[in-house]
């Protein structure tokens, strides 16, 4: 029954979002308290999250190849698009864990400048990476669309404490290979934004028909909800200002 089929897939498509979020904000966890049980746990997961893109999307396939409906064709493109970025946050966890360890390991510390900017970073990541979960559960559309404004928030943050560990760095308070790990840790963050905004998209796909991705974020920008959404964003997860 390929529609009964589809309702499965989507519930645990659903799922192993949850297992990606839960494992993003272990390894985040991992930045300030490291702890050796927590990793193994991280480990255990990135292996579930692999089984899950593999058996879900050969799945996924072959249900769409028999005779299912063009609401259901919709849903499985939306599953599809998911599962490969539930799959890429699982990977920018391990990523973040390795960023974890190295710290740990050989004794580093952010100043205090850089670890109250990351904390805001952090806390705009976990918001995105909930809501857009929670949309993607919901299948809620008019809900996904809130999502870029945020995506542009943190990019704009990145870029911000990118600027100042610059500064920080001419000034010699802050060490080239802590800045190995922070660029590390931005990039992992940004991409994990990336992958909120695809996710977005892919529901709004699904209940719009075929919408292009480019010509939908290009659309969206110019619109004013987009604009005043945006200022709300950056007036929220504004970072502390720099010492005098």
């Amino acid at each position: 029954t390929p529609g009964a089929a589809v309702s499965e897939c989507v519930s645990m498509t659903n799922r192993m979002g949850a297992l990606a979020r839960e494992n993003l904000l272990l390894s985040i966890r991992q930045l300030s308290d490291f702890s050796d049980t927590r990793e193994n746990q991280i480990l255990k997961n990135e292996d579930k999250l692999d089984i899950y893109e593999d058996r879900l999307g050969s799945y996924l396939v072959q249900v769409s190849q028999h005779g299912v409906s063009m609401d259901d064709i919709r849903t499985v493109s939306r599953l599809l698009h998911a599962i490969g970025d539930f799959e890429r946050i699982g990977d920018h966890a391990l990523n973040l864990q390795d960023s974890a360890r190295e710290l740990h390991e050989r004794g580093l510390t952010f100043s205090g400048s850089a670890e109250a900017e990351l904390r805001v970073l952090i806390s705009a990541l976990e918001d995105i990476l909930e809501a857009a979960l929670d949309c993607f559960t919901a299948a809620d559309a008019a809900a996904a669309q809130s999502i870029e404004p945020l995506e542009e928030t943190i990019d704009r943050l990145i870029e911000e404490i990118r600027s100042r560990h610059i500064s920080r760095l001419q000034t010699g308070t802050c060490t080239i290979q802590l800045g190995f790990v922070l660029n590390d840790l931005l990039g992992n963050f940004e991409r994990v934004s990336d992958h909120c905004s695809n996710i977005a998209v892919s529901v709004i796909e699904e209940k719009r028909g075929d919408v292009s991705r480019h010509a939908y974020l290009h659309q969206l920008i110019t619109e004013e909800n987009f604009s005043s959404t945006l200022q709300v964003d950056l007036g929220k997860y504004r970072l502390p200002e720099e010492p005098a």
